[in-house]
C-alpha cells in the first residue's frame, strides 16, 4: 500500500474498532446476566467465495463474549472433492484443539458417498451433520437424503440444514422427509427465511425442530418469533459471515421486543442448543408470542431502506458509494423534528464512520487492504441497520 494511504487508514479503522467495542459492551449488558451462550452455527475454513473462518479468531470471539460452546463445520471449500473429506478432517482437528468449545459437524455432498463420509466422521467424533442444499445443489425431496436422515436417526445426532437464500420453497418436502426419518433434532438455519410461513405451518409446535437466528435482518427475527414458539429458536451467528457484536445485539433486542422473558432468553441463547448437544429430549414447545404488527417511525424506515441498499452494494464489493446511499441515510438522521434525536444521533455516529471507511476503501490500491476496509464498512452498515429497527422496536 502506498505511503500516502498509510496515515489515512488509521483514523476510520480505529474509530470503527472503538465503535464496535462500545456496542460489544452494550450487547453483553443486554443479555441475560450470568448465562453462558451457545452458538449453533459457525464455520471454519476457506470458502470458494473468499470468506475465511479462522479458529483462533473464532475462539477469541467466543471467549470475549462468553460463548461456551458452538457447533462448527467447514465452508464450501476449494478442496471439497472428494466428499468434503479433507475439510471434515480439519473440522475434527479444530474441535480436538479446543475440546468442549467446538463441537464438529460433518458436511456432506450428496454426489459423493454421503453416508460413508458421515459414518466415517461420526465414528471419529463428529457430533452432527451439516447439509447445504443451495451450495451442493439438491432439494429435500432428493431420494439420496433418505439414507442420510435414516443414519442421523439411528446414530441419534442432529442435522443442521441451510434454510436461507438461494432455494425454492422447501418446507413441505422437508416435513415429509422428517415424517419418514426423525433425527433427534433438525435445525433449520437462517430462521428458515427461504420459506418461513410454510416452515412455521409445518413445524411450529413440533418438538425436535428448531430454527437458528443467523439472519441479516432483524425484521426476519421479529417475524420468526411471531410464528414459532420460543422453545424452537436457538441463537446462531453464522461466523465468519455473521459478526459480533451485531449478531448478539440483534438477537437479544428482537427477542425482548417480542416479549420473551428471562427464562426464555436463557433457553434461546444457551439451554435449548445445549440440550441438543447433550442428547437430551427437547422441551415441549408452547406458543409463538411475537407481535403481528410493527409500528415504526418513518424516519427509521427511510434509514433502514438506504442501509439495505448500501448492504447490497458492499456485499457485491462496490469500491465506492457511487449512489450516495450513506449520504441519504445521514440526511435522514439529521431531520430536526423527527422526535427521536438521541437515537438518530446514535445512528449518525455509526454512519459517519461507515462513510469514511467506505471512502478509504475507494482510495486503497492494495486489494487485501481494500477488501478489509469494505468488510469493516459492511459490519458497520449492518450494525446501523440493526439499530434502525431495534432502537424503536
Amino acid at each position: 500500500m502506498p505511503a500516502r494511504h498509510t496515515l489515512s487508514c488509521v483514523d476510520p479503522i480505529d474509530r470503527a474498532n472503538e465503535l464496535l467495542e462500545r456496542y460489544a459492551a452494550l450487547a453483553l449488558a443486554e443479555l441475560p446476566g450470568g448465562t453462558p451462550i451457545f452458538d449453533a452455527h459457525t464455520h471454519l475454513g476457506n470458502d470458494i467465495d473468499g470468506m475465511v473462518g479462522d479458529r483462533d479468531e473464532l475462539l477469541q470471539i467466543q471467549r470475549a463474549y462468553g460463548i461456551s460452546r458452538s457447533f462448527v463445520f467447514c465452508l464450501d471449500e476449494p478442496d471439497r472433492k472428494p466428499a468434503f473429506s479433507a475439510a471434515n478432517d480439519r473440522s475434527l482437528a479444530h474441535a480436538a484443539a479446543a475440546p468442549g468449545e467446538l463441537l464438529p459437524f460433518v458436511r456432506l455432498d450428496l454426489d459423493d458417498r454421503p453416508v460413508e463420509e458421515a459414518t466415517r466422521c461420526l465414528d471419529r467424533g463428529a457430533r452432527g451433520i451439516k447439509l447445504h442444499p443451495r451450495a451442493q445443489r439438491f432439494l429435500p425431496d432428493d431420494p439420496r437424503l433418505e439414507p442420510v436422515f435414516e443414519l442421523a436417526a439411528e446414530r441419534r445426532v442432529p442435522i443442521l440444514i441451510h434454510g436461507g437464500r438461494g432455494l425454492p420453497p422447501i418446507a413441505d418436502s422437508l416435513a415429509g422427509l422428517l415424517d419418514r426419518h426423525c433425527p433427534p433434532a433438525l435445525i433449520v438455519a437462517h430462521a428458515g427465511i427461504v420459506d418461513l410461513a410454510a416452515m412455521a405451518e409445518n413445524f411450529a409446535g413440533r418438538a425436535g425442530v428448531f430454527f437458528d437466528t443467523s439472519v441479516w435482518s432483524p425484521l426476519d427475527l421479529l417475524d420468526l418469533y411471531r410464528l414459532v414458539p420460543p422453545e424452537q429458536v436457538v441463537y446462531a451467528s453464522d461466523y465468519p459471515y455473521g459478526r459480533q457484536p451485531n449478531s448478539l445485539l440483534m438477537a437479544v433486542r428482537t427477542a425482548r421486543a417480542s416479549g420473551l422473558d428471562e427464562r426464555q432468553l436463557r433457553a434461546l441463547f444457551h439451554d435449548t442448543a445445549a440440550r441438543i448437544a447433550d442428547g437430551l429430549d427437547p422441551v415441549e414447545p408452547t406458543t409463538p408470542q411475537g407481535a403481528t404488527q410493527l409500528a415504526h417511525p418513518v424516519t427509521f424506515l427511510r434509514i433502514n431502506q438506504y442501509l439495505t441498499m448500501a448492504s447490497a452494494m458492499l456485499w457485491l464489493r462496490h469500491t465506492a458509494d457511487t449512489y450516495g446511499v450513506i449520504g441519504l441515510a445521514l440526511n435522514a438522521c439529521d431531520e430536526r423534528s423527527n422526535g427521536h434525536r438521541p437515537q438518530t444521533d446514535q445512528l449518525r455516529e455509526v454512519l459517519v464512520v461507515t462513510r469514511d471507511l467506505w471512502d478509504l476503501a475507494s482510495r486503497l490500491e492494495d486489494e487485501t487492504a481494500q477488501r478489509r476496509a469494505q468488510r469493516g464498512a459492511l459490519r458497520l452498515v449492518h450494525l446501523a441497520s440493526v439499530l434502525s429497527v431495534t432502537n424503536a422496536a
